[in-house]
């Protein structure tokens, strides 16, 4: 029985997630694929994935546990991301990047949804 347990996320939350994780992706080169490792990343790599759930925490105004839960860690992981992030917001070119980052998120997110054609 050593399989783990994953809370059950919400498509939406895990939709909003990817979003984080591709815009970071874009603007890092990092892929996404190499961010949603089940695996110990490298510096780069986990520094990128932080940027995202920190991304995700700010712009959908999600608590802690739930950026967790909807990249697939625990909360103390979120909160050490997030914490990082906001501390590193002292660096003129991340504060400009994370800007730019949240400002693309709040344009799609308050764009009207639009069907999509069968």
């Amino acid at each position: 029985m050593n399989d783990t347990y994953r809370v059950p996320v919400a498509d939406g939350d895990r939709i909003r997630a990817g979003l984080a994780i591709q815009l970071v992706a874009a603007a890092t080169g990092v892929t996404a694929e190499r961010m949603r490792a089940q695996v110990r990343l490298g510096g780069t790599e986990c520094r990128a994935r932080w940027l995202a759930m920190y991304l995700a925490y700010i712009t959908f105004g999600w608590p802690l546990e739930r950026v967790a839960h909807a990249f697939g860690l625990n909360r103390a992981t979120a909160a050490a991301a997030c914490r990082w992030a906001e501390d590193e917001r002292d660096r003129p070119t991340l504060d400009a990047m994370l800007d730019r980052l949240e400002r693309c998120v709040r344009e799609v997110l308050d764009a009207p949804l639009c069907e999509v054609p069968a």
